[in-house]
């Protein structure tokens, strides 16, 4: 089968061969995957919800090379049209502008209850310093100070070059959870190693009902 054949058409997201052979493994998740699930926790998982933001790779990758004073173009009319308590982004080591890529993905969650920016790194400091400086704006358009507002979470370290975008759909789905029984993501228990390595079959699960029911 052609490798650019749809898959799955799924509201904004467009999976073609290519992005669900990702999912067989062993490869790193591209951001079509990532914001595909991200859409699925959004619609399905957290249907009517309004505290959940999963704002896509590509809008954080915008958000991460833009200047301060653009932050408004991107973040204000997703703030606007659901006022969230709890934002996840999903973060990528690309330090180009250009094109998509990179090599490490890693989860940055907003807390507007504890007011707290989290960031969750499967491959602890890969991400370090694009994090600080991606939380650095976020705080700053919430007017927030950076000190005392951002935690490096210890969470479940992955064991291969390939996991990292596995391990933040898992954290994603855990934290958001969570917030939805205690309003809070300080507490939430770590993702298991079982969790990691069942996700990728059950996404391809979750694929596969959704191209049944969509006829």
């Amino acid at each position: 089968m052609n490798s650019n054949v749809t898959v799955l058409s799924y509201n904004e997201s467009l999976l073609r061969k290519s992005d669900v052979d990702l999912l067989k493994g062993p490869h790193w998740l591209n951001d079509t995957v990532i914001s595909f699930y991200f859409e699925y926790l959004e619609t399905e998982l957290f249907k009517g919800d309004n505290s959940f933001l999963f704002v896509s790779p590509e809008v954080t990758q915008c958000i991460k090379i833009s200047p301060q004073q653009e932050l408004e173009i991107f973040l204000s009319p997703l703030i606007e049209e659901k006022n969230p308590k709890f934002i996840f982004f999903a973060l990528n080591d690309n330090k180009q502008t250009e094109y998509s890529g990179g090599s490490h993905w890693s989860l940055l969650a907003y807390s507007d209850p504890e007011k707290i920016m989290f960031h969750f790194d499967s491959s602890r400091g890969s991400n370090e310093c694009q994090a600080m400086d991606f939380v650095e704006k976020i705080l700053q358009y919430f007017d927030l100070p950076i000190e005392g507002r951002f935690e490096e979470v210890s969470t479940l370290q992955q064991n291969n070059g390939y996991d990292c975008g596995i391990h933040v759909l898992c954290n994603t789905e855990q934290l958001a959870s969570y917030a939805s029984h205690y309003r809070r993501l300080k507490g939430c228990p770590k993702v298991t190693l079982e969790q990691v390595q069942r996700k990728r079959l059950e996404i391809l699960s979750i694929i596969e009902r959704l191209r049944a029911r969509n006829g």
